[in-house]
C-alpha cells in the first residue's frame, strides 16, 4: 500500500508537532504492566450476569440506562443465540420506504419496506424511487439462481498427491452429500467446484439452504465433508482448513458474475417520459448521460460492478430484517443498467447475483428484527425467495433515485435540507 511522498512528509511533520521521534517510539511499544481484570463474558444472559459486566465497565448509570433499557432487560432473553458479552442493545431508527409494487416469481404486491439508518435522505430517497416504480406499474423481478459455498482448502506433498487425491474426491461426491445432508433438515448439497493451484486443493461445495442465510449451516455440513477426508482419503493432506478464502464468504470478488452466491435476482421497468420527469425531474436521455459517464468511471477505479449505492439500501434493509450485516460487503455486487427505449421511456434494471438472505434462523428471530418482517409481510419459512426480489426492487428504486437527484443537480440540496436540520422540524416532507 504506497503513499505518496508529500502525503507522507505531511503526516510526519503533523505528529512532531506535538511530540518528539523517542515519545512516538515509546508510545509503539508493548505495555509489560499488568493488564486489567478479565472481563467477566460468555453466553449467558442472566439480570446477575449483565450486572457484573457493567459493574466491571464501571460506566455511568445513564449509559447503563441507555443501552440496557426495560424493554432490553426484560427481552434479553431473546438475545441468548445471537451474542457473547451481552450487556443491551442499541436502538437505529426506522422508517419505511414504499409502497414498493413488485411483480416477480415469488414476491407480490406492495410492499412498506422498513429500513434502519442514521443517514439522512436515505428512506426519502428509496421511498421516492419506490414511489416511481409503483405509479408506473410495478417492476418485474426474477430469481435466477441459488446457492451458498463453502470452499475448504488441503496441502498436499507435491502436486502429484494433489491429482490423486482430486481424482478420488470427484468420484466421492455422492457420499459428500449423504454426510452433509446427515448435519441438516433444509440444506442440500447441489454441486462441487474443484481449483487446483500447485499442491494446494480447493474444494467450493455448493449448497442450496431453504429459507435461511445458511452461513452456519453449510460450514457445519463441510466441516462434517472435511471429517469425513480425514477419516477416508487414500491421500492425506498435510493441513486442511474447512474456508481456504476461496468462497467469496463477506468480500467482493471477481468470482461474483461468473456463479451465485445466495440468491441471484434481477429486476427492471420501463418508465415513461413523463412520469421520470414527475418523479425524478429528469429525462430518460440525461438519466441515461450519466449512467454511461458513471459507468465508465467504475471501470477506471476497478469496481467490482456497476452501480451506484447498492449498499446503502442493503445495509439498512439487512439492519431492519435481521440479516447478517457483514454480507453487504458481497451481496452489494452487481449491475445497473439504463437505456432510452425506441419510444423514447428509460429502461432501468439491476442484476444482484450475492444476495445473501434469509427468512428464517439468526437475526430474524429477534424482536425489532422479527417485527419489521412481520410489517414487510415476510417473516418466517416460505418467504426468503421474495425477500430476495423485493430486495432487488428496492435497490432498483434506490438507483433511479438517486441517479435522479445527480442528474438534475438536487443530490446536494436533498443532503443539506435533511441532514442539517438540526431537529428543526423542516423537510417533514420531500
Amino acid at each position: 500500500m504506497s503513499t505518496y511522498a508529500q502525503h507522507a512528509g505531511q503526516h510526519l511533520a503533523q505528529l512532531l508537532q506535538s511530540r518528539t521521534v523517542p515519545q512516538l517510539e515509546q508510545a509503539l511499544q508493548p505495555k509489560p504492566q499488568e493488564p486489567p481484570p478479565q472481563f467477566p463474558g460468555g453466553s449467558r444472559i442472566t439480570p446477575a450476569a449483565v450486572d457484573r459486566r457493567w459493574k466491571a465497565l464501571g460506566a455511568a448509570e445513564n449509559l447503563q440506562a441507555a443501552l440496557l433499557d426495560p424493554q432490553t432487560a426484560e427481552q434479553m432473553q431473546a438475545y441468548r443465540n445471537n451474542i457473547e458479552n451481552f450487556i443491551g442493545t442499541v436502538k437505529v431508527p426506522v422508517g419505511i420506504a414504499g409502497p414498493l409494487r413488485v411483480n416477480g416469481l415469488f414476491a407480490q404486491g406492495d410492499y412498506y419496506v422498513p429500513l434502519a439508518t442514521t443517514e439522512a435522505a436515505l428512506v426519502a430517497s428509496y421511498s421516492r424511487g419506490a414511489h416511481l416504480l409503483t405509479a408506473a406499474g410495478g417492476c418485474t423481478t426474477l430469481l435466477l439462481n441459488e446457492g451458498l459455498g463453502r470452499a475448504p482448502g488441503f496441502a498436499f506433498a507435491n502436486l502429484v498427491d494433489a491429482g490423486k487425491f482430486v481424482m478420488w474426491a470427484i468420484a466421492q461426491q455422492d457420499t459428500f452429500r449423504q454426510v452433509a445432508e446427515a448435519t441438516t433438515r433444509h440444506g442440500k448439497l447441489i454441486d462441487l467446484r474443484v481449483t487446483v493451484e500447485g499442491n494446494h486443493v480447493y474444494l467450493d461445495f455448493q449448497f442450496t439452504t431453504g429459507d435461511a442465510s445458511g452461513q452456519n449451516m453449510v460450514t457445519i455440513a463441510t466441516q462434517a465433508i472435511c471429517d469425513y477426508i480425514q477419516q477416508h482419503a487414500p491421500i492425506q493432506p498435510q493441513y486442511a482448513f474447512v474456508e481456504a478464502n476461496l468462497s467469496g464468504d463477506k468480500k467482493a470478488s471477481a468470482q461474483s458474475f461468473l456463479s451465485v452466491r445466495g440468491k441471484k435476482v434481477t429486476a427492471e421497468a420501463t418508465l415513461p417520459a413523463d412520469l421520470v420527469a414527475k418523479c425524478l425531474h429528469a429525462t430518460p436521455a440525461q438519466m441515461v448521460d450519466y449512467w454511461r459517464m458513471s459507468a465508465l468511471a467504475g471501470t477506471l477505479t476497478g469496481t467490482i460492478g456497476v452501480q451506484g449505492h447498492y449498499a446503502n439500501g442493503l445495509a439498512a434493509l439487512y439492519l431492519a430484517c435481521g440479516q447478517d450485516v457483514a454480507c453487504v460487503a458481497e451481496s452489494a455486487v452487481g449491475v445497473t443498467r439504463f437505456e432510452v427505449t425506441p419510444d423514447g421511456s428509460l429502461y432501468a434494471a439491476v442484476t444482484l447475483p450475492n444476495l445473501v438472505v434469509g427468512t428464517v434462523g439468526g437475526g430474524t428471530g429477534l424482536p425489532s428484527q422479527q417485527a419489521c418482517l412481520t410489517l414487510l409481510g415476510l417473516a418466517g419459512s416460505g418467504h426468503a425467495r421474495a425477500f430476495a426480489e423485493v430486495c432487488a426492487g428496492l435497490l432498483l428504486a434506490g438507483e433511479l433515485s438517486i441517479i435522479g437527484a445527480l442528474t438534475s443537480g438536487e443530490f446536494t440540496r436533498a443532503h443539506e435540507r435533511r441532514a442539517r436540520r438540526k431537529g428543526s422540524g423542516e423537510g417533514e416532507r420531500a
